[in-house]
C-alpha cells in the first residue's frame, strides 16, 4: 500500500518535478512507453507481465535474444531538461557474464548522432558505456570491477541513478550508493580514468528499458514502478522484494 500511495503522490507532482511515473497497473501503453530497437530487430520481445510484479500486479517484461539485432527496448521522451534521476525497480532472471550488455540506453546527444548512454554489465558487474569513445565507467581492471557490484538474479533490485548537468554521474542499487559507478565533484574515484578523459556531460533524449547484447548472452528482464524525475525518489518500500 505504501508503495502505490507514493506513485500516486509522485504522479501528482508538478512535472518540473515529477515528470514520469508508471507502475502500469493500467495496462501497457505503447503510445507514452513505445518500443525501441535501433537499426535492426531480430528475435526480442516486450510484453505486459502479471505473473510477477514489485507492487500491483503488472511488470514489463523484456524477453531479449542473443547478439546485437537481438536487442528489444521500451521506454519514453519524457526527460526532464536539467538534471535527470531514475528509479526503476528490476528483476534478472540471469546474472551477466563477462560479455558486455545493456539493459538500459539512452539516446544521447552530446555525443552526437545515433549515439547513446548505456547501463548494462561486463565482467559480471555493473557498468556505463559511453558509445561514441567506447570508454567504460568503471575502468574493467580488477580494482575498477571491486568497485562496482553484480546485479543479483531473480528478485526484485531497486536500481537509481543521476545524471547531472555538470557531468555528474550517481548510481544507487537498493539504496546505497555504488562508487564505482560515481563520477562527481568532490568525489574521487580513481577507477574513472577512461571515463574522465574528456569533458563529457550528457543531454538524453529517452531512456529505454531493456536488452542489448554485444555477443551472444540472451536474458529476460522485468521492469516495474518507474519513475523519471528532476529530483532523487529513492526505493518507496525499502528492500528488495521477491
Amino acid at each position: 500500500m505504501f508503495r502505490q500511495t507514493a506513485l500516486l503522490a509522485l504522479a501528482l507532482l508538478p512535472f518540473s518535478l515529477g515528470q514520469v511515473s508508471e507502475g502500469f497497473e493500467s495496462g501497457w501503453d505503447q503510445t507514452a512507453w513505445p518500443t525501441y530497437a535501433a537499426d535492426c530487430n531480430q528475435g526480442g520481445k516486450v510484453t505486459l507481465d502479471s505473473s510477477t510484479a514489485y507492487s500491483g500486479k503488472n511488470s514489463m517484461r523484456v524477453d531479449g535474444a542473443g547478439g546485437y539485432c537481438g536487442h528489444i527496448f521500451f521506454g519514453t521522451t519524457k526527460v526532464p531538461s536539467g538534471d535527470v534521476y531514475v528509479r526503476a525497480y528490476v528483476k534478472a532472471s540471469k546474472a551477466f557474464t563477462d560479455s558486455h550488455v545493456s539493459f538500459i540506453t539512452m539516446p544521447d546527444s552530446a555525443q552526437g548522432a545515433k549515439k547513446h548512454l548505456r547501463i548494462g554489465g561486463q565482467s559480471k558487474i555493473m557498468m556505463y558505456n559511453r558509445e561514441s569513445d567506447d570508454a567504460t565507467l568503471p575502468d574493467l581492471s580488477p580494482q575498477g570491477i571491486a568497485a562496482s557490484t553484480a546485479l543479483p538474479t531473480g528478485s526484485w533490485q531497486c536500481f537509481e541513478y543521476h545524471l547531472g548537468t555538470d557531468g555528474t554521474i550517481e548510481t544507487w542499487l537498493n539504496g546505497n550508493a555504488v562508487a564505482g559507478l560515481t563520477v562527481k565533484a568532490g568525489v574521487t574515484n580513481k577507477n574513472a580514468a577512461q571515463w574522465q578523459r574528456s569533458t563529457y556531460k550528457p543531454k538524453i533524449t529517452g531512456i529505454y528499458f531493456g536488452w542489448e547484447s554485444y555477443g551472444g548472452d540472451a536474458n529476460t528482464f522485468w521492469y516495474d514502478d518507474i519513475v523519471v524525475s528532476s529530483s532523487r525518489v529513492g526505493c518507496a518500500g525499502g528492500s528488495p522484494a521477491h
